[in-house]
């Protein structure tokens, strides 16, 4: 039962017991729709912009700490997975307006991030791109201050794609040095 499942993963425990009280299993459906959610958006993503990346893979002038291309796959499934169990955990927190106020916060973020992409890759526009990161990075570190008031470990599941974004904006800046074309 329950017990034996606790003893053999300890993690899924410590995890239940800062839930306050909630469990695991029973909210099973809403960490799936909202990891769901989170990692379609970045499948929509990268399908709309498949040919922006693929051209900026070959054309761009890229920055010497620019990672692997095999890198961002790996690293966007891990992100958009822990956001989407951040997201649930919100979700389900008692309702009052820190809550509204993170949701509202995230659902801005997966949008900007989304349109980040169609910016950087299809459009080209890399200085547009880098004005939109600096309002996306702001986004996130107000929802993890936002989530903070809700449910700590949501707003600690954050922390990676804040530091990503920090990368992201460094990178995206590089890129434009490299690439305009005054």
């Amino acid at each position: 039962g329950s017990s034996e499942l606790r003893m053999t993963f300890p993690l899924i425990a410590g995890i239940e017991s800062s839930m306050g009280g909630f469990s695991m299993r029973k909210h099973v459906k809403s960490y799936l729709m909202w990891i769901l959610l989170c990692e379609g958006m970045g499948v929509l993503a990268a399908f709309l912009a498949k040919n922006g990346i693929d051209a900026f893979r070959s054309d761009a002038v890229k920055p010497p700490f620019s990672p692997p291309g095999i890198l961002f796959p790996v690293v966007w499934t891990i992100l958009y997975a822990l956001m989407g169990i951040s997201a649930a955990r919100i979700i389900l927190a008692s309702p009052n307006a820190d809550r509204s106020t993170g949701l509202n916060l995230f659902i801005g973020q997966l949008t900007f991030q989304f349109f980040w992409t169609l910016i950087f890759f299809n459009g080209k526009n890399y200085g547009l791109a880098l004005f939109w990161i600096e309002i996306l990075w702001v986004l996130i570190a107000l929802m993890i201050l936002s989530f903070r008031k809700t449910d700590t470990l949501a707003a600690l599941l954050q922390i990676p794609y804040l530091l990503w974004a920090t990368f992201a904006f460094f990178l995206n800046a590089a890129v434009w040095k490299l690439n305009c074309n005054p």
